[in-house]
């Protein structure tokens, strides 16, 4: 299965970060918390990702494509047949197949999804957003996907805040509200799963979003499940979020680090 990540937003609430790279790409302990997200899914045998870039693409296309060198102890040998050597790399990483497609600087999430369709290979995949961490069991998310049947899976959190409520009954969400102003349910922490037939709910506009509209269209149909995580979740949008999650990898109790 593969698992599409979206990276191509401006982050305009942590412009101290983001004026000089992606939100992705902000770090947490030595590597961007992108690195995290795709350490998850990989511990849990997704291994190929598509990430759907926008704002400084060319930060995160620099840094995967120089990852290996950058990371490891190298000999290059000079000259016009030069090569370079890379010592004890990761055996884990050397399994990753990364895509990384530019959909715009403006683009919503919905459209960066439908740009990345022609990447897709799967009929089922995976999607979250690339500023959010959790220790989410992506196995067992991935089982209640299949067995439901149904074109959308999102995973359910607590405690709700600022994040879209999901009305449940029972496992299906009735309905979808993106941000309202008080919840008392579930909320939306991303780590989707989708059934290819969510492509065809989206268009190539740069004002197609996902979350207002295709969701709430999906949950009225009765085609939008709910996962519920009762463990750790943490999204990355303010610089007080920045500093909390770095205080957590630095001290090593940070709850999102499962393999």
């Amino acid at each position: 299965m593969q698992a599409v990540i979206l990276c191509g937003g401006l982050g305009t609430r942590l412009r101290e970060e983001t004026e000089f790279r992606p939100k992705p790409m902000i770090q947490i302990g030595h590597r961007p918390i992108l690195w995290h997200i795709m350490k998850l899914y990989s511990h849990h045998g997704v291994h190929d990702f598509i990430l759907a870039a926008g704002y400084k693409s060319e930060i995160i296309k620099q840094y995967f494509l120089h990852y290996e060198v950058m990371d490891n102890d190298v000999t290059i040998e000079l000259g016009r047949n030069k090569t370079i050597e890379i010592h004890h790399p990761s055996v884990e990483e050397q399994s990753w197949r990364v895509t990384i497609a530019d959909t715009g600087e403006t683009a919503l999430k919905g459209a960066r999804l439908k740009r990345v369709a022609r990447h897709i290979t799967s009929d089922a995949f995976l999607v979250t957003y690339g500023d959010g961490v959790a220790d989410v069991d992506v196995t067992k998310l991935m089982a209640f996907h299949r067995a439901h049947g149904r074109i959308a899976t999102v995973t359910g959190i607590r405690p709700v805040s600022r994040f879209g409520e999901l009305n449940v009954q029972g496992d299906r969400v009735a309905a979808f509200f993106e941000k309202p102003a008080s919840v008392d349910d579930f909320a939306n922490g991303g780590f989707f799963v989708f059934q290819r037939e969510i492509l065809d709910y989206l268009r190539d506009e740069d004002d197609c979003d996902l979350e207002i509209g295709v969701l709430e269209k999906l949950a009225s149909a009765g085609e939008l499940m709910v996962y519920r995580h009762n463990g750790f979740w943490a999204c990355m949008d303010t610089q007080r979020d920045v500093d909390q999650l770095r205080r957590l990898w630095s001290s090593g109790t940070a709850p999102w680090k499962v393999w």
